[in-house]
């Protein structure tokens, strides 16, 4: 059996910098995505928190850091179980823009985790539009 991996790529008219803050930045994350209480920083740990109830919905490690083209953390969310996926953030500088590429690996495999894979999937597409409309609005 083959891993499950979901990966999106969207082009945004920002430089990467910009991009990068959207990434890692409590303020700009919490517009598009969820809200951490701190900066995204290597070695330490990831905490969302969702908008309405104020309860963790996400949870990991960052585990490799490299402004402005890579970012990797741990992404653990309860429906999941004990599942540790990996959510790798790459950043390339494009005429124009930047090419922003997600790859989110380790999930939940086989027809019973298929609800979660289509779930994350949607969830992801719905979270990069949020962020292209807010980049959107800097440029």
């Amino acid at each position: 059996m083959t891993e499950t991996i979901i990966q999106k790529s969207i082009y945004l008219r920002a430089m990467r910098e910009q991009v990068w803050d959207f990434l890692v930045d409590p303020k700009k994350l919490s517009s598009w995505f969820n809200r951490p209480n701190a900066r995204l920083q290597q070695d330490q740990p990831l905490e969302m928190y969702g908008a309405q109830s104020g309860d963790t919905i996400i949870w990991g490690t960052v585990t490799a850091e490299r402004p402005p083209e890579y970012l990797e953390y741990t992404f653990v969310v309860k429906p999941m179980g004990d599942t540790v996926s990996v959510v790798k953030w790459t950043l390339t500088q494009v005429p124009g823009g930047t090419r922003l590429s997600l790859e989110h690996s380790g999930l939940p495999q086989g027809t019973e985790a298929f609800g979660l894979l289509l779930s994350l999937d949607k969830g992801w597409e719905e979270h990069l539009t949020r962020l292209r409309a807010d980049l959107s609005e800097i440029s």
